[in-house]
């Protein structure tokens, strides 16, 4: 077996131990074939960074939650991301499950792969003049309420012309890869994961504009919080917070300068059979409790 990989990335999710033994297998596997690897089984996205710039091909041992958080970290550097599903939904994953990731593994290191490359967002909490937090997000970024069951109101300008202003509970401003996600169940179309466009879908706005809106890769969103809002806002990439917002603060949006890769094996037209296969009924059938327990 020939392969130009030498060096890879192992990361299991730090939150499901049971990924750890998962990761250690496919180590010992690829240290068999002479290629080096550096395990994490417990890390956060700053802790990797060097490891991760210096390899190849990264493994992502997880869910979804596991590839967004290998995306960001391996963006930068264009290191491609190999998932192996052992989450729920495994939608960006490549391998299926934790019991049969040798053979796909076997192919790649023989070159019978292809690369995906996805846009990601830059997101951007400015303050006066000042940016306060920055980061990219895969998915999307989402301006939310807090705790406090209130609508909140969003001044959104689309390349600096006012467009309109939300009373949502949120704002989804996402990608491609992101239009399945938090914004599908909010309304939104689906786009195919190589389009680069910007997907706005208000979250159960209430007497506002209550349509998507694509956008085009170039443009520029900016949504300021308005004044009179008096409840917590918060700012997220990915789910993963990002900062709060104070009223009069503005977050700006646009294409991010760098590109998640993933390594893929299937055919170029898997998206729409892997998008339908989620979306169809996939729980077993549940009898109903005994009435003691309800």
């Amino acid at each position: 077996m020939t392969t130009d990989i030498k060096r890879v990335g192992i990361l299991a999710h730090p939150q499901r131990p049971q990924t750890a033994p998962v990761a250690e297998q496919i180590a010992r596997y690829l240290e068999s074939h002479n290629i080096h690897t550096c395990v994490h089984t417990q890390w956060e996205e700053n802790d990797v960074v060097q490891d991760v710039q210096a390899t190849e091909m990264v493994i992502a041992i997880g869910g979804d939650g596991a590839m967004l958080r290998a995306a960001r970290v391996c963006a930068p550097f264009g290191v491609p991301v190999l998932g192996v599903n052992m989450g729920q939904l495994g939608f960006l994953t490549e391998i299926s499950s934790a019991d049969s990731w040798q053979a796909p593994l076997e192919a790649i290191l023989r070159g019978e792969y292809w690369i995906e490359a996805r846009m990601m967002l830059y997101a951007a909490l400015v303050r006066g003049d000042v940016v306060v937090t920055a980061g990219d997000a895969l998915n999307d970024v989402v301006i939310s309420r807090g705790i406090a069951a209130r609508t909140i109101r969003l001044e959104t300008y689309i390349d600096k012309d006012w467009t309109t202003t939300y009373n949502a509970d949120a704002l989804i401003v996402a990608t491609a890869t992101g239009s399945t996600a938090y914004a599908l169940a909010c309304g939104g179309p689906i786009l195919p994961p190589e389009l680069r466009n910007i997907l706005i879908v208000p979250v159960a706005p209430h007497l506002t504009m209550d349509r998507p809106i694509v956008l085009a890769e170039g443009s520029t969103v900016d949504v300021i919080s308005a004044p009179d809002n008096l409840n917590e806002i918060v700012l997220t990439v990915d789910g993963t917070m990002l900062g709060e917002v104070n009223p009069g603060d503005t977050i700006r949006i646009q294409a991010s300068q760098h590109v998640s890769r993933f390594i893929r094996l299937r055919e170029k037209n898997y998206f729409y059979r892997s998008l339908l296969d989620r979306l169809e009924p996939r729980l077993p059938v549940r009898s109903r409790p005994d009435k003691k327990q309800l």
